[in-house]
């Protein structure tokens, strides 16, 4: 019994030992950094990944449900809902076994739990609060949005505040950002999003017939033919250009474009569901036309910003995320009008913007190290499939009327 206090102390030195090497500068990044396992189930793609509090990737695995998706001409919830059912377990684990991590040493899993589509944040929210009471790990919830807008300062140092433009298959907002939890909304969408509205073009020209589009999701069918096409063929009038705020409308372009289809449709004598011979004009100008939008109502958000003080005079940034901040061509609108009111544009790889754990376990890093939004394991959390972000604003936006200077939006190919 004599020799249990020193085999106690020295059990305690071996400990502290340990922890110095695996923690020692000299070997390189240190393992000890607090680590994310981040999942995300808001629509069609199941996505988990683990981060440490630097930002570096230990292991990611994403299944895609484009393919299904499709086949059925659109998304159908309770199929994503079966899809993500299937596959959550294997997709969090190879997350997992890639980076190295035993759940024990996790710091915090953190989870989409807003806005999105409900059957699907319902399956990944069920697994998360299991595995966090199994594993008896703290939980995040994770707005979608949030997670898109932070995910820059994950790849390079941008910040607060900043302007956002997100625009998505199922959302678009332009926020600024002033914190991790802080943001003000100057303005959303009134009706659907630009990448649902661009899909529904797409689906309507039967682009799934295309040789070269039979793999493509919508936008991005739209976007290759658009390579091809003239912008100018078919001048769709750009949304709500009498209103001065900085919300958006998609429905009516969308519109637009069906009348152009069916007008064509009848005077090439074709019936719906085959491909017309102007498809890469229509592409091209329905392409353009929403580019145009987004940028214009960026520009106003811009003015606003400049007149309220909400950007630091020094290097303001507009940062552009989401799965529509992967088309090119939006991306050189945006860069038009950044150029000429004097801010730099960011925008993440196309791989960050579209949907994925990555950017969720990045928000959790965030949050963990404010210590904002940190839950014990045994508390319920509730998904919202409707969820706006930060303060509204677009009131004030809209009060204030800016009316914008002529930029000329000449993009080459």
């Amino acid at each position: 019994m004599t020799m249990f206090p020193a085999k106690v102390k020295y059990l305690h030195r071996l400990l502290q030992l340990k922890h110095t090497l695996w923690c020692s500068p000299s070997l390189g990044k240190a393992p000890c950094s607090r680590l994310v396992l981040g999942i995300e189930t808001s629509c069609d793609d199941t996505g988990a990944a683990v981060l440490d509090e630097t930002g570096e990737i230990l292991g990611e695995s994403l299944h895609s449900q484009k393919d299904v998706h499709l086949r059925t001409g659109g998304i159908i919830p309770t199929v994503a809902q079966q899809l993500h059912r299937e596959h959550i377990e294997r997709v969090v684990q190879e997350a997992l076994e890639r980076s190295d991590v035993d759940p024990s040493r996790l710091s915090a899993v953190a989870t989409t739990v807003k806005p999105g589509l409900a059957l699907s944040l319902g399956i990944g929210l069920e697994f998360s609060q299991k595995f966090v009471r199994q594993h008896n790990k703290p939980f995040i919830p994770i707005h979608h949005m949030e997670a898109h807008a932070l995910t820059v300062r994950m790849l390079q140092p941008v910040a607060f505040p900043f302007l956002v433009l997100l625009v998505s298959g199922g959302h678009s907002l332009l926020a600024v950002a002033r914190g991790v939890d802080d943001f003000l909304l100057l303005g959303h969408a009134l009706d659907e999003a630009p990448g649902d509205a661009l899909d529904k073009v797409a689906r309507r020209l039967s682009l799934i017939k295309h040789p070269q589009c039979s793999t493509l999701s919508g936008g991005q069918a739209i976007e290759l033919l658009a390579e091809d096409g003239d912008r100018t063929r078919f001048p769709f009038r750009t949304p709500m250009g009498q209103t001065y705020d900085c919300c958006f409308s998609f429905a009516g372009l969308r519109n637009q474009v069906n009348m152009t289809i069916m007008k064509k449709e009848a005077e090439e004598g074709i019936e719906q569901g085959t491909l017309l011979s102007c498809v890469n004009d229509i592409a091209a100008s329905a392409q353009h036309t929403v580019a145009s939008h987004l940028a214009k109502r960026t520009h106003r958000a811009i003015l606003f910003c400049k007149a309220n003080g909400l950007l630091p005079s020094d290097s303001p940034t507009v940062v552009l995320s989401g799965g529509v901040a992967s088309n090119q061509y939006i991306r050189k609108s945006l860069t038009i009008i950044t150029d000429a009111t004097g801010l730099r544009l960011l925008c993440p790889p196309a791989k960050f913007c579209t949907d994925n754990g990555v950017m969720i376990a990045w928000n959790g890093v965030e949050r963990l190290r404010e210590g904002k939004g940190i839950l014990p394991p045994d508390v319920d959390v509730s998904y919202e499939p409707k969820a706006r972000l930060g303060v509204d604003m677009t009131a004030e936006v809209k009060a204030a009327a800016i009316r914008l200077p002529s930029v000329r939006m000449k993009i080459s190919k």
